[in-house]
């Protein structure tokens, strides 16, 4: 195992261990709303400041980008070639609820790009991790992409817009879409859950707008190293900046595109001035 992918696992580990804590009772744990639909837990910040905590140990040189503490460096400073991009508990509300679907998700970026990988399901002790270059792997076992060909034969994940409901009758819109063109599709609520049951095959594809970094840095490499294809709607590499994903095996992701590209942000129009 690549020296800072066993730091992530570690890191990843010791995040899952104090969200089991915690779910043990979750009735005691407080709550903080963010935004509409957007909860922050005490059990967040502990477990993000746990996996910043060994990294920094580890590499103390590297820059964090993490959901609730945002970026390590300041606007306009140089920035290391190495950015650790965290979420320590992606899927929130359902923790809340005692809803088990959600996951530790660390990525780490080498000059912008997705290098190691790890998402961590603790209610399953489930361990999805990935090195560029090296394949994608759950608990220790090589995890591939489906090969369904057909996207009516397909199992296909997806995310309803939650903090800013204005983007949401386009999203029913492809929602219908989607229904009468897949087996079936499936909301979890965790996105970073969802991209690795694509990479090992328990979902055939996926797609989601308004995600951030931290949803989908770990999750992308798992699915490239797995075999399969991440883009935006379009089919194109702007997921990252854009928040939009659409992933998949290649034969799903290509149906999807074609289905998928005339609501892509790519092709969004201008505000009217």
């Amino acid at each position: 195992m690549h020296p800072m992918l066993n730091i992530a696992v570690k890191a990843a580990r010791k995040a899952g261990s104090i969200i089991n804590r915690a779910s043990i009772d979750v009735d005691l744990v407080r709550v903080s709303r963010k935004q509409h639909n957007d909860f922050v837990t005490e059990v967040d910040r502990a477990a993000e400041a746990a996996i910043i905590d060994i990294i920094h140990t580890a590499y103390p040189e590297h820059a964090i980008l993490a959901e609730e503490s945002g970026q390590s460096w300041a606007d306009g400073e140089e920035q290391s070639e190495f950015t650790w991009v965290i979420d320590p508990l992606d899927g929130t509300t359902n923790f809340i609820h005692g809803f088990p679907q959600y996951a530790v998700s660390i990525g780490l970026l080498h000059k912008g790009v997705p290098s190691q990988a790890v998402v961590y399901d603790p209610t399953r002790d489930e361990l999805f991790t990935a090195s560029k270059g090296a394949g994608a792997f759950l608990n220790n076992r090589r995890i591939r992409v489906t090969r369904r060909d057909k996207l009516a034969d397909c199992l296909i994940g997806t995310g309803f817009p939650f903090r800013d409901l204005e983007g949401m009758d386009e999203y029913l819109e492809m929602f219908a879409l989607m229904t009468r063109s897949c087996a079936g599709l499936r909301r979890p609520g965790a996105a970073a859950l969802d991209l690795a049951y694509v990479a090992c095959g328990r979902l055939d594809g996926f797609f989601e707008r308004g995600l951030k970094p931290w949803d989908m840095a770990a999750g992308m490499l798992l699915i490239t190293e797995a075999g399969g294809l991440v883009g935006n709607y379009a089919g194109e590499s702007r997921q990252m900046e854009q928040g939009e994903v659409l992933a998949g095996n290649p034969k799903a992701f290509a149906q999807m595109v074609r289905l998928l590209a005339p609501f892509s942000l790519d092709n969004a129009k201008p505000a009217a001035v």
